[in-house]
């Protein structure tokens, strides 16, 4: 009878034999909502196509179009470049709420529990040179990492203005993050798919521009890990102006709290 050499592996070896191999990048899945973006994502497409080291094996881009008059959708279904494109079309405009809400249904239908979800801004705002960095942060323990905008090229009154509404948001909510509007995060899927067996479609109430404040409250409410890394927020990246309004989000944040301390109130009836 022929002998049969097993070999077995002490638990010191099988850890040598882990490090040794290199470790398995979870992909990244893109959710970019767009509103009459023609101009701007052209080049948007081609900063992520010039970045291969962004798409490991799994990785998609959503590129949402919220109801554009103009040829956004037609810039995303004509696309025949190397990038994994995909386009979530609303048939009317309906806010970056409803957008990032089908976004991320999208995102989390079929991707991996270790994903990392990505989301920025479509206008070329977001410095995604900054990107490894924030992924770097969700490998090393935090599920929410949050771009701390560091404003070039910002006008004195448009400064003022964002530095305000998130003192208000970060008051009124609760909040300790720096920037608290940002589109620009990367999320672990598990923590969205925590958010939305949570709250359901409540994690976003807010349609407009205020909603990434309630994204955020919620999921600190959760226990959510969440860590920032300072980003350059240079607007003159972007052709044509900023589509936040920012006296309506002082105003959304302002109905945040104050259905926040209702919902407190209730419970602590």
């Amino acid at each position: 009878m022929a002998s049969i050499a097993v070999s077995i592996s002490t638990p010191e070896a099988l850890l040598d034999r882990a490090a040794s191999e290199p470790a398995v990048c979870p992909p990244n899945v893109f959710v970019i909502p767009a509103y009459n973006e023609e101009q701007n994502l052209p080049r948007l497409i081609g900063d992520l196509e010039s970045r291969p080291s962004l798409f490991p094996a799994g990785s998609r881009v959503f590129i949402v179009d919220d109801g554009s008059e103009d040829g956004t959708a037609n810039v995303v279904s004509s696309y025949d470049g190397d990038l994994p494109l995909e386009l979530v079309r609303l048939d009317h405009n309906q806010g970056p709420g409803a957008a990032f809400r089908a976004g991320f249904a999208a995102a989390l239908e079929d991707c991996p529990h270790e994903a990392r979800i990505i989301t920025l801004e479509a206008d070329t705002t977001s410095d995604l040179d900054a990107l490894p960095r924030m992924l770097e942060r969700a490998a090393t323990g935090a599920e929410l990492v949050l771009a701390a905008w560091v404003m070039r090229n910002v006008s004195y009154l448009r400064r003022v203005l964002s530095e305000g509404a998130g003192l208000f948001a970060r008051r009124a909510l609760g909040l300790e993050a720096k920037t608290v509007s940002s589109f620009f995060r990367v999320y672990h899927a598990s923590v969205l798919r925590e958010g939305f067996r949570q709250y359901g479609d409540e994690l976003i109430q807010e349609q407009g521009f205020a909603c990434k404040a309630e994204i955020l409250a919620k999921l600190t409410r959760l226990g959510a890990r969440v860590a920032e890394v300072p980003v350059d927020l240079d607007t003159s990246r972007r052709i044509g102006k900023s589509k936040m309004p920012v006296l309506r989000t002082i105003l959304a944040y302002w109905r945040m709290a104050v259905r926040e301390r209702v919902a407190r109130s209730s419970a602590e009836a």
